[in-house]
């Protein structure tokens, strides 16, 4: 174990990974329609305070404002060229607070999808996803990133490629899929779809997981299932805070700091080893969460019916698997 996040999971029993991007910056004057990833030339103390922020508020990892910053995102921006320049200071702006955090602070270079859809469905091919997350993997890794950070992925093979450009670039990596169709990826995957194809790769990922999706209470349900399908691979939770409401022009999440810090425990209880917030997630409630994890006992693997009573219910009846009233019974695994 050579990389930083690794070493820092030999010593911890969890880590606290940060929380939203985008709104954080909305709130701060991001436009609608608007790439963040401008903002690291145009407004650095804005990306800067944005990771101070998650630091300040417990965070071990925080993830680089470089979501969208690959070259088939940015072209929808006319800034498709300047992949290697947006990315590289996503990174050196993580790496100068993380260097200066007064701990060990993991800068972990974030990579979205394409939003292509890939073939025979659609137009990209693996070999051009492999390049375009390639080009954005060596600009993080230049930057001073710690640790390549794949995520929102919903495609096997969109997976597979970010996989291979890690190993390309020679960089340890994190993939999480969110799951925001009735327990599946948009694309058909299930939680122990996701466990048997990370387990088939020939460039493994350091931690594999779920992020973002629709609601905390149904992140925490695909949790059970990567534990159920029985990997050993350290288990990411990222979900959002809360459910999104639309009210006075703006999209705004319910989940209140008390919420998430009920959130962060029950992931932890689940066998999440990494735990954060997507959509919705600020320091108030990142401090929330990490106050739960330091300062609540570690319980047993929690129900449905539990997380249900804490969280919320879930949005659908089922994980996708049929097998909506026991998570820890062992599932068969579709073939892809």
């Amino acid at each position: 174990m050579t990389d930083a996040l690794s070493h820092l999971l030999a010593s911890r029993d969890w880590l606290m990974a940060d929380g939203a991007t985008g709104t954080n910056l909305f709130n701060i004057g991001l436009s609608s329609g608007e790439a963040p990833e401008l903002w690291n030339t145009d407004r650095p103390d804005a990306i800067r305070a944005l990771y101070r922020g998650a630091v300040q508020a417990g965070s071990d990892i925080f993830l680089t404002n470089s979501f969208g910053g690959n070259a088939a995102r940015l072209k929808l921006h006319d800034a498709h060229t300047r992949v290697g320049e947006l990315n590289r200071v996503a990174a050196e702006l993580g790496r100068e607070v993380a260097d200066t955090a007064g701990r060990p602070v993991v800068v972990a270079g974030s990579m979205g999808p394409t939003g292509e859809i890939m073939e025979p469905m659609g137009p990209l091919s693996f070999a051009s996803a492999v390049e375009i997350f390639h080009e954005q993997a060596e600009a993080l890794k230049a930057g001073g990133a710690d640790i390549l950070w794949v995520e929102t992925i919903s495609a096997a093979d969109e997976y597979k490629a970010a996989a291979e450009a890690a190993r390309l670039a020679d960089m340890p990596w994190c993939g999480t899929m969110s799951f925001d169709t009735a327990g599946r990826t948009m694309m058909g995957l299930t939680a122990a779809d996701l466990v048997e194809l990370v387990e088939r790769l020939a460039w493994k990922p350091v931690a594999f997981g779920a992020n973002c999706g629709v609601g905390a209470s149904d992140l925490l349900r695909t949790v059970l299932g990567f534990a159920a399908a029985g990997s050993e691979r350290p288990i990411i939770a990222k979900g959002n805070a809360g459910i999104p409401k639309y009210h006075d022009g703006h999209i705004h999440y319910d989940g209140t700091p008390e919420l998430m810090a009920d959130y962060a425990v029950l992931a932890r209880d689940c066998g999440a080893r990494i735990i954060g917030g997507c959509c919705g997630t600020t320091p108030d409630h990142l401090r929330a969460m990490r106050t739960a994890l330091e300062t609540r006992p570690t319980g047993p693997r929690p129900s449905l019916d539990e997380i249900a009573a804490r969280l919320g219910g879930f949005s659908s009846a089922s994980d996708g698997t049929g097998d909506s009233d026991s998570p820890d019974r062992p599932r068969r695994r579709r073939r892809g």
